[in-house]
């Protein structure tokens, strides 16, 4: 079987039919890892007995004629700082390098309890810190197009494994664009959900009022599969959301007159000069798409755009500084030798942590501490409040938002490490979505097979809280028109 041609639904109609077995597919995913994951660095630790332990399940269900769950034997990979009881969770840093998880994340319980193997935990910038998966502390993972370019961060190791076909669904987290991000650098969709669809509980914590889980998958209704297995109210995490609830078959149902009866948004904002012209002819080219299927489209502004970015690099840093300070070595993380209580504190933070975790925590303890509180981070509280109300004011005038995922396709591995800003400016276009708490989804602007070996270009749909059926539904009718059109 072809691995990365793999479906969520086809897999299961293929079980039913008994063309292949659970253990057969996990196996061969599983060897698939062992002979390919070493050139790209997908996987910090694959979960080998475990995963063929839950296809035997799957398996033993068949024979018995069970019903069959949707995700039932379908292979999983899950980002290293989603916790999965009795293995590694290192959250791509050394500090951390011998934690073992000793519960599931409240994701991973759902995806187990809905039947999904999970094959293995993957690679990822350092405590999610990153726009190019060149933080990881362990080693790089590189682009399944050209593997001297990045994959995009922080969730760079769950969209390599979907890429490649080393997982048919991954999870990542999202705090500033880390799905959405390398969903449009390897060609994948990546649904950023709203903040509060999805249980944050057993996550390890960046920013805490910014970060979610979130899908990856090679098409829309897998995205829509894996959302609707792990989203809804969680009492152990208190901002998820009591009433809300998803079905893919919103996705499924989402009608041509539906789609006809969209109103979608150009913010002239995100139409700037650094939108390099590779991605500006994609955009484009997913414009008119959108166009033959008769939908309206209107020029927006979101006038605070502009300080997105810096608002972001204010808020997130604090809540780094906070959220980190646990892991010194005593409570969390990996113990030194020095005996002195400074000296280890020294030693334990100094070598366990990374640049960008130093860098950031620095940042966040500076716009925290006295005389600068006011000026920096209270400052950025109301920014935030700014750019939520530009996107409920638009929103008062379309129903869905489009733009580029990315200013620039995937770029040269070191290009823009020396240079902190222009790294961070990879995520120009994602961050607002976090601040404002809305949900977002980047798709690809052709199908891999019409590439013919140029990158791939994502194209992000921003939609009203909690209406990412709607998100998803523009998304698969995009898919099926490039399909069909064989664009």
């Amino acid at each position: 079987m072809q691995l990365s041609n793999l479906t969520i639904s086809s897999i299961h109609n293929s079980f039913l039919k008994k063309e292949y077995s659970a253990v057969e597919l996990t196996t061969q995913i599983l060897n698939y890892i062992k002979e390919e994951d070493s050139e790209y660095g997908a996987y910090l630790h694959v979960m080998n007995e475990d995963a063929l332990k839950g296809a035997q399940e799957i398996d033993l269900m068949l024979a018995r004629n069970d019903d069959l769950p949707l995700l039932g034997g379908i292979p999983f990979a899950l980002k290293d700082n989603i916790l999965v009881a009795d293995h590694p969770s290192t959250a791509g840093s050394k500090i951390l390098k011998e934690h073992g998880a000793s519960y599931d994340a409240t994701v991973t319980k759902k995806l187990k309890l809905a039947g999904a193997v999970i094959v293995g935990k993957t690679n990822m910038d350092e405590f999610a810190m990153g726009s190019s998966g060149e933080n990881s502390a362990f080693f790089p993972a590189k682009n399944p197009y050209d593997t001297s370019r990045v994959p995009g961060g922080s969730s760079s190791g769950s969209a390599v494994a979907v890429a490649l076909g080393e997982a048919v669904c991954a999870l990542g987290s999202e705090t500033g664009g880390s799905v959405r991000q390398p969903a449009s650098f390897c060609g994948l969709v990546g649904l950023k959900p709203t903040y509060g669809a999805v249980s944050r509980y057993g996550l390890i914590a960046m920013a805490s009022s910014l970060d979610q889980v979130a899908p990856f998958a090679r098409n829309t209704m897998d995205a829509a599969f894996a959302f609707e297995a792990i989203s809804g109210c969680d009492p152990l995490d208190a901002t998820s959301k009591k009433d809300f609830s998803f079905h893919a078959k919103q996705v499924k149902d989402f009608s041509l007159e539906s789609l006809r009866g969209l109103t979608i948004g150009l913010p002239k904002e995100y139409f700037i000069p650094g939108i390099t012209k590779e991605t500006q002819k994609e955009i484009d080219h997913a414009i008119t798409t959108l166009k033959s299927l008769k939908i309206k489209f209107k020029e927006i502004s979101l006038p605070h755009t502009e300080y997105a970015l810096p608002c972001y690099y204010i808020i997130m840093p604090a809540e780094v500084s906070s959220n980190l300070s646990r892991f010194d070595g005593i409570r969390y993380g990996t113990r030194g030798e020095q005996t002195a209580l400074r000296g280890m504190y020294d030693r334990n933070r100094g070598d366990g942590f990374g640049k960008e975790p130093k860098r950031r925590i620095l940042l966040g303890n500076y716009v925290l501490s006295a005389g600068y509180y006011d000026a920096y981070y209270l400052q950025a509280q109301k920014v935030r409040s700014l750019i939520t109300t530009d996107f409920r004011n638009a929103f008062r005038e379309v129903d869905v938002i489009l733009t580029p995922t990315t200013p620039t396709q995937a770029f040269k591995f070191g290009e823009k490490t020396k240079d902190p800003v222009s790294m961070y400016l990879s995520d120009i276009f994602t961050v607002p979505v976090n601040l404002a708490g809305l949900p977002a989804l980047s798709f690809p602007s052709r199908s891999s097979e019409s590439l013919a070996g140029e990158l791939p270009v994502g194209v992000q749909l921003i939609g009203r809280h909690f209406d990412e059926a709607t998100l998803l539904g523009v998304s698969k009718w995009y898919e099926e028109t490039v399909s069909e059109s064989k664009m």
